[in-house]
């Protein structure tokens, strides 16, 4: 099994760049904390789904990142939870969900009703 393909997200200037590649194609940011169990699992639990070709996902540590998930809160609208699954498109968020609600399938299912292709 292939590693799950996490772009690091580690500094704010990229979250502009996120939003505009939300425009050609989905984004997927997922705000894990390396203290938090329920983040683990949450985290090891999506890694286990097939990643889609045509989505970017970026993972932000939020406990060495704090600054940059407070520019993600503050630039999506999506008040912080953690662990947290942010979906952008079209250079805003469609879908977001936290803890143990935190499904890939939940992913795709929100792609399919809100992207054409």
């Amino acid at each position: 099994m292939n590693a799950f393909p996490w772009i690091k997200l580690d500094r704010s200037e990229q979250i502009k760049d996120i939003l505009e590649k939300s425009n050609e194609k989905p984004q997927v940011i997922f705000k894990h904390s390396t203290r938090c169990s329920i983040s683990s699992v949450s985290k090891n639990r999506f890694e286990k789904s097939d990643p889609l070709d045509n989505v970017d996902y970026y993972m932000l540590d939020l406990i060495a990142n704090r600054q940059v998930s407070s520019a993600v809160a503050d630039k999506t609208g999506v008040y912080h939870e953690s662990p947290q699954i942010i979906l952008l498109v079209n250079g805003a968020c469609i879908f977001d969900e936290s803890h143990f609600a935190i499904d890939a399938d939940e992913i795709k299912e929100q792609l399919s009703l809100n992207t054409k292709g």
